[in-house]
């Protein structure tokens, strides 16, 4: 029946209605907690029903025919004037028993077998959704970070978790059952319009209640079982992140220490330490977590395409954050079950240290002595100081530590290489600063306390310096010997020298020798020997008696 027959029913309804003339009467038997919106002249409505007389007799019901009432109050109404006065002020989710007299239902006619004539009706309603053609997609934000790098704009790729619900709380969807994030481009037609504008303006960790109404989602068809049609949808909206396709790497120096000799370059290792975060906040991978450092070459593309650019033109202990768009990370695919597919990274990085396979051992002289006229050269026996430490300042050894400050003969292997060139050329009380690649020191494999791969400080202090043999010799005078030395030092001339014989001949024997366990240095010599079979350098201390007794082939 159309609005002309009902105005026309209303008419006659009026003029032949003999008793007081009675209006509609409302039971609102269940309210809603919360009403956002109540329904007024004009707005659509969707509502289940369920038609009775006054006795209870059920004549109609939306339930029974599976699919709720779907209409326009008042102005192109298709019901009966009485339901659509009882609708008004209702709230989605409220139910009402709404009475209607016979001239504001289906008056003195009736309607064919069902509704007799003059019958008082009752609908028991239950509100469903209202919307208005003048309404637009409302955006309500929940939460909203304090900090706000960046916006969403259109061409923008987000990606987002969703619940998705009808106006009576009804949930039809959610990103959340899947584990998995709504990932797609805003303002390109991927999305219902009212979701395309919904996004606009959202920050990362920013929650918005977004309410659309069915001409703006899925209008008169519905999305399939899950939303009927003319159905207004909630998505609640949670941004995880944003990036668009011309986007570039994003550096943000945090801290540079004052002196920074040098500057990564392509082709350099490199060491550094790493906290790897998505957009919000969420921490996916961190080298301190492995209590290991992150070593690779730089500029060889061993590295995400954002990560080799960030990680050159940096200071030792310089650190950065950056962030890389995920067509310079892992791209739509992501990487195993830590990086989704699109996904935005920061990495904030500390850089420990880094080398070029071809740099040298560079030292630098800190204090250098009035008179440096003596220096240490190969087969000298030097006492020295050292602290070592890695670039970043890390502490590892000292020889303060000890009782004793370490002695070594330069140039016979028995310090690592850088550490050997380091100490040649030093005079005494000369200080010096050497910096030691790895391929000079502990090498890919480190050593005990060293990490692999490290750069290695050390700080030298030559303590003492005793000037070695020349090349060949196993004996030096430092004063005039006597001729034959032998037949002197053979004082009973029985062709023998022991022990007992060098000790009267040099009055102290004990203050001949000096030694460790690695050599034999004869500092107040008596003998002078040119031999060319017999090392200087030993592995263990042999007496000058065996030296002696070999040397008798002479």
């Amino acid at each position: 029946m159309d609005v002309r027959s009902v105005c026309v029913y209303v008419v006659l309804c009026v003029r032949s209605w003999a008793g007081p003339v009675e209006d509609v009467t409302v039971d609102r038997y269940s309210l809603p907690t919360l009403c956002a919106r109540e329904v007024q002249q004009g707005d659509y409505v969707r509502y289940h029903y369920t038609g009775t007389f006054t006795n209870g007799t059920k004549f109609d019901s939306s339930l029974d025919k599976g699919a709720p009432f779907m209409g326009q109050v008042g102005l192109e109404s298709k019901v009966i004037p009485g339901l659509d006065r009882g609708v008004l002020g209702m709230c989605v989710n409220e139910r009402r028993k709404i009475t209607i007299p016979p001239y504001l239902a289906y008056g003195v006619s009736g309607a064919g077998s069902v509704i007799p004539p003059d019958t008082t009706l009752v609908f028991d309603v239950l509100l469903l959704d209202v919307w208005n053609e003048s309404d637009k997609a409302d955006s309500r934000t929940l939460f909203r970070p304090q900090s706000c790098r960046r916006s969403v704009q259109r061409s923008d790729f987000v990606r987002y978790h969703y619940n998705g619900s009808l106006l009576n709380g009804t949930v039809f969807d959610s990103s959340y059952w899947r584990n998995s994030t709504y990932d797609t481009y805003v303002g390109q037609g991927d999305l219902i319009k009212g979701m395309d504008e919904g996004l606009l303006g959202m920050c990362i960790s920013e929650r918005r209640s977004i309410i659309i109404p069915p001409f703006l989602a899925y209008g008169e068809k519905g999305y399939g079982s899950k939303v009927p049609a003319y159905a207004t949808v909630i998505f609640d909206v949670l941004l995880v992140d944003v990036f668009n396709v011309k986007d570039d790497l994003q550096v943000e120096v945090q801290d540079v220490p004052q002196s920074c000799r040098r500057k990564s370059q392509a082709g350099d290792y490199i060491r550094y330490h790493y906290n790897g975060t998505f957009q919000d906040g969420t921490l996916f991978d961190s080298s301190y977590q492995r209590n290991h450092t992150y070593n690779t070459y730089i500029g060889l593309g061993h590295v995400i395409a954002g990560m080799d650019r960030a990680l050159q033109g940096v200071c030792v202990g310089e650190r950065r954050r950056v962030t890389i768009p995920p067509h310079l990370a892992y791209g739509e695919n992501g990487t195993g079950s830590l990086i989704p597919g699109s996904a935005v990274l920061i990495f904030d990085l500390h850089i420990i240290d880094f080398h070029n396979p071809s740099d040298q051992v560079d030292i630098r002289v800190t204090r250098s002595p009035p008179d440096c006229s003596t220096t240490g050269t190969a087969n000298d026996f030097i006492t020295y100081r050292y602290n070592c430490s890695l670039l970043d300042g890390t502490r590892l050894y000292s020889s303060d530590d000890y009782a004793k400050p370490p002695q070594v003969t330069l140039g016979q292997g028995k310090v690592i290489e850088g550490l050997e060139k380091g100490l040649q050329g030093m005079c005494v009380g000369e200080r010096r600063e050497v910096i030691i690649p790895p391929h000079f020191g502990h090498g890919q494999n480190g050593g005990s306390g060293v990490p692999s791969s490290a750069v290695l400080l050390f700080e030298l202090e030559l303590l003492e310096l005793q000037k070695g043999v020349p090349e060949g010799y196993l004996f030096l005078w430092l004063e005039d010997s006597p001729e034959p030395l032998f037949p002197a030092m053979d004082l009973n001339h029985n062709q023998e020298v022991p022990l007992e014989e060098v000790r009267k001949y040099t009055h102290c024997f004990h203050q001949i020798i000096e030694y460790d366990s690695d050599f034999i240095f004869l500092h107040k010599s008596v003998l002078k020997l040119y031999t060319h079979y017999f090392n200087f350098y030993t592995h263990q201390l042999r007496t000058l008696w065996n030296i002696l007794e070999q040397l008798r082939i002479f």
